[in-house]
């Protein structure tokens, strides 16, 4: 209750009641958490006031409060200050330094740290893990299994694990996976579940079941592991039966479980699986956490069932920025593009910020029904108002819009002078509008960017091949072809992939929500067998 303790500490003052030291470090650590350097500034002058000075748990929490509000300045002149220091001085900076992305100071400071121990490494791996170092993060943990290291303990193990896992590195995760077995570290519930998550995300499902299975204790943190890792591997009915067992079994799924299994269902259209886990909501009244609404509402978007998403977005007590986003992007996929803008509009009146994602589903929106005036506003708007630097996915969004309304040598302008390199399926996109609306000159020219690139998606070829084909321009579908032989890619019999995804703009597919968009649009759209009091449930609340 860390303003409570700021509101008490500060009571105090007023009442004239002088502080000690035993209290400062709780109040300084109550400033850190709410990241407000304000009263921890005071606290350093009454300290150096009242003779504190060589108070070593004073100076310390001094030190964790300026490096966790940001203030790595502050925290080092706190440090260098310091008569004396202990471990918890250096695991304080070189954690503010991590936690800022500042690499070089806290290496150089891991170098000074007399008798460095494993606590201080650890800070550093994991500050490494989470911006995205995963070899620096394995360069470290070796150098931890050193004779010179100070040794793994089960963070260390933690920490290695999950960088492998992201990374695919699957020999030094089974070497992880030895160590923990020899330090005993393999029986912790923490380490269980960062090796089933290892090794599903390295593609050995079968191991992590095996893992699974001779858990010491199957706990939630544990099945939702394995759940996790059959959603990475894409493994709807797997994930499905799995999450049907665990709720036969003494555990209880909580809102991470769910929001992992609607997301599935959302990525892959699976609406019968969708609707039984919204019966699962209601039936045990999760419905309070806002994440699993913005879930549903994601869910009944990418499945193309908006009167539900509707329903399950009027229901919400909060609407915040990730259920406009959704509702969105859902009525632009359905082309009912005036509806999306008016959500955002509404969305901007109820004074939510507005980022990145939301631009692309409004854009989308725009693309989908064919508003280019509107959506040349809304981009520019983007720029100008919201101060959002656009991005790929913007420019690709606005490729689209210009190729669905034939507007072919604007979406050529508009990838000639984008800040970036056009991606492959932007370049798709504008040859087959090329081959529809017949303008060969345009498409032949983004036909020889695309083939530059030398992509191994087949259908890219395809589409190319079919505009040559539509043109009569033999010698060039010759070199085409010529080009798949080298390459031996096999020229797919079936439509090109542009002509059955040409309904749906290709950054959908891969950005928005930062998920897959190609789920949300196929599927089993059967209904599921719910049981009676369940479907009587759902049925009250979504109108049957």
């Amino acid at each position: 209750m860390w303003r409570d303790v700021v509101l008490a500490y500060e009571r105090m003052l007023a009442f004239g009641v002088g502080a000690d030291r035993f209290m400062y470090p709780s109040v300084l650590r109550a400033c850190g958490e709410l990241r407000d350097a304000t009263v921890g500034r005071g606290i350093e002058r009454r300290v150096q006031r009242w003779g504190y000075g060589l108070d070593m748990y004073v100076w310390n929490a001094l030190v964790g409060m300026y490096a966790k509000c940001g203030e790595l300045e502050d925290a080092r002149r706190v440090f260098d200050g310091m008569p004396a220091r202990d471990v918890v001085s250096w695991n304080a900076i070189v954690s503010g330094y991590t936690s800022a992305g500042m690499w070089g100071e806290a290496f150089e400071l891991l170098q000074q740290v007399p008798g460095a121990n494993v606590v201080t490494w650890n800070v550093v791996a994991a500050g490494n893990l989470k911006a995205g170092n995963y070899e620096e993060v394995m360069r470290l943990v070796s150098q931890m299994r050193s004779s010179h290291g100070p040794g793994l303990d089960f963070v260390t193990v933690v920490v290695g694990l999950k960088a492998c896992g992201r990374n695919g590195y699957l020999r030094i995760g089974r070497e992880l996976h030895g160590a923990a077995v020899r330090l005993c570290f393999d029986r912790l519930e923490r380490v269980e579940c960062s090796l089933i998550t290892m090794y599903s995300r390295c593609q050995m499902m079968g191991t992590a079941y095996r893992l699974f299975r001779i858990c010491s204790v199957r706990s939630v943190a544990t099945w939702n592991s394995l759940l996790a890792g059959f959603a990475f591997m894409e493994q709807v009915e797997e994930a499905m039966l799995l999450f049907r067992k665990m709720t036969e079994s003494a555990v209880f799924p909580n809102d991470v479980t769910v929001l992992t299994m609607l997301s599935l269902s959302a990525r892959f259209g699976h609406l019968c699986h969708g609707r039984e886990l919204h019966c699962y909501i209601l039936k045990h009244e999760l419905s309070g956490s806002n994440l699993l609404q913005n879930s549903l509402v994601d869910m009944y978007s990418k499945s193309r069932q908006m009167a539900a998403a509707q329903r399950v977005f009027d229901q919400m007590q909060c609407q915040d920025r990730h259920t406009y986003t959704s509702l969105i992007l859902g009525y632009g996929i359905q082309r009912e593009g005036h509806v999306s803008l008016k959500l955002f509009d509404e969305m901007i009146a109820n004074n939510i910020k507005v980022d990145h994602v939301t631009m692309v589903a409004v854009l989308s929106a725009c693309s989908h029904s064919g508003l280019v005036t509107q959506g040349q506003l809304r981009f520019a708007e983007m720029i100008d108002v919201f101060c959002i630097a656009p991005r790929v996915e913007h420019f690709s969004c606005m490729v689209d819009l210009y190729c669905r309304e034939g507007l072919l040598r604007m979406a050529e302008e508009m990838i000639s002078k984008m800040p970036f390199q056009p991606t492959a399926a932007m370049l798709a996109t504008l040859i087959e509008a090329c081959r529809i609306h017949g303008k060969i000159e345009i498409g032949d020219r983004a036909a020889k960017r695309l083939l530059a690139m030398r992509t191994n998606n087949p259908g890219h070829y395809k589409l190319i091949a079919n505009m040559y084909i539509s043109a009569t321009r033999w010698p060039e579908l010759a070199k085409v072809r010529s080009l798949m032989s080298v390459m031996e890619l096999n020229m797919i019999p079936t439509h090109s992939v542009l002509e059955s995804e040409y309904d749906i703009c290709p950054v959908e597919q891969d950005y928005c929500l930062n998920r897959s968009m190609h789920g949300g649009l196929s599927g089993d759209m059967t209904d599921t067998d719910f049981s009676s009091s369940e479907e009587v449930k759902f049925n009250e609340a979504f109108g049957g």
